[in-house]
């Protein structure tokens, strides 16, 4: 664990790390006690003034992604020949996807109990992914939105596999994280399933034994559940579907069999069961690739670019409401991004606002964005936002470089001089609520 030091660096081990200055650093007492009043004040106005369109916004979600799904289904049924096996490994891909980030992770986080609705809530919710809900509510919601970007205290910083951060004490094993890095946006959904195990703990025999039996029986259940459903239970539906068409088709045409031929003679030829068995077998496999993929690939952009910053558990003592907001500001990145993509990452384009904001509904980051912008530029704070192949870019060098010992911090932001409004559906901050 990195230890302060007088001079303002930071030992790691034996190697000493000069730490990027906390932008808290250059804030009065004065200016933190009002930042967290304003970012208190906007969530307020934005709980206010939640209602009738919020609540259908998430009903027609839930909707699309639930047709989505069916329509990838019946594609598959058809998965034998090419072109329905692409169109319903991509549509069943993005129904996973919607599931997944727009709608279980966000009501999950409790965005939408405010609707008092009996399924549409965080404790009733149930997600299609291998991980538990009580288990992400705990290492998600808790341990990583409380101690955001804390070295020792933030799991989800490099998920306890990867060195992100030159603080990080290098050890030999993290010569293989380029090449299990891989492996984990592959297989991402079964990475943060055994997450909140911790490990850490496990090993030091910090762990109870009851509560790990617990997780374990939780986590094989869903697993269970999953590997029935995607590897199981469709593909056979497929198979015998396609069986019933193909026996349809020949008992119509027998008048015209060979001597000798028989139905059941072309279907086996014709492997009318084990091939669209097989191939919707290959096409969820598929599609929970495009889901893991993107999954990661949003989550790691939204924490680990070079404009973030961490934090020692010594500088995060005593903390003030106001200093949470700025270390939850600066310890995000956004992702620049249209409508469409804002909604297929589950909004998390905003992980600033995201950060600061966990439980508030997903549609309002964009709505909001422009004032914390604004509150950023008055109060001289970074604002973390850039194009997606950017972001992913600083974070699969930083995963190459950090492999190997040492390293160094990237340069950090400056007080964020850009526009307020960045893309398409944001609204200029009204000048009434522009405070000077």
């Amino acid at each position: 664990m990195a230890t302060a030091t007088q001079n303002g660096h930071h030992t790691n081990g034996h190697v000493a790390i000069e730490h990027p200055d906390n932008p808290l650093h250059g804030l009065s007492p004065e200016q933190i006690e009002a930042i967290g009043r304003e970012f208190d004040e906007l969530h307020e106005q934005v709980k206010d003034s939640l209602g009738e369109r919020d609540a259908r916004y998430i009903r027609s979600v839930i909707a699309l992604q639930r047709r989505l799904a069916l329509l990838g289904r019946l594609e598959l049924i058809a998965s034998r020949w090419r072109v329905p096996w692409i169109l319903g490994a991509s549509t069943l891909g993005l129904a996973k996807i919607l599931e997944n980030m727009e709608i279980g992770h966000n009501v999950l986080h409790g965005q939408w109990d405010w609707m008092n609705d009996p399924v549409i809530n965080s404790r009733a919710w149930d997600w299609d992914t291998a991980s538990t809900a009580e288990a992400w509510r705990h290492s998600h919601n808790y341990i990583h939105h409380t101690y955001t970007n804390i070295l020792g205290k933030d799991r989800d910083l490099g998920y306890e596999i990867m060195r992100i951060d030159p603080e990080q004490k290098w050890h030999p094993v993290y010569l293989l994280q380029p090449f299990y890095n891989i492996l984990l946006a592959m297989l991402f959904e079964w990475g943060v399933a055994v997450h909140d195990l911790n490990f850490e703990a496990i090993r030091k025999g910090e762990k109870d034994s009851k509560q790990l039996r617990k997780e374990l029986k939780g986590i094989a259940g869903k697993a269970r559940t999953q590997i029935q459903k995607d590897y199981v239970a469709w593909p056979l539906i497929s198979g015998l579907v396609m069986t019933l068409i193909d026996v349809a088709y020949f008992s119509g045409r027998r008048s015209q069999a060979k001597p000798g031929g028989n139905v059941l003679g072309r279907l086996v030829k014709r492997r009318s069961f084990r091939e669209p068995f097989v191939r919707t077998l290959t096409a969820d496999v598929a599609a929970n690739l495009i889901r893991n993929v993107w999954s990661y690939a949003i989550i790691f952009c939204g924490h680990f670019p070079d404009q973030t910053y961490t934090f020692t558990q010594e500088e995060t003592e005593n903390e003030t409401r106001g200093a949470w907001y700025v270390r939850q500001l600066t310890g995000a990145a956004n992702i620049d991004g249209g409508p469409v993509f804002h909604v297929i990452s589950g909004n998390l384009g905003y992980q600033v606002e995201h950060h600061l904001y966990p439980d508030m509904p997903s549609t309002r980051y964009g709505e909001i964005a422009p004032k914390v912008r604004e509150i950023c530029q008055r109060y001289g704070l970074p604002y973390n936002s850039g194009p997606f192949h950017k972001q992913l870019g600083m974070v699969q060098r930083t995963i190459l470089r950090l492999a190997f010992p040492g390293g160094k911090h990237r340069p950090k932001p400056g007080a964020y001089d850009g526009p307020l409004v960045r893309g398409k559906g944001e609204r200029p901050v009204p000048e009434v609520a522009v405070r000077s």
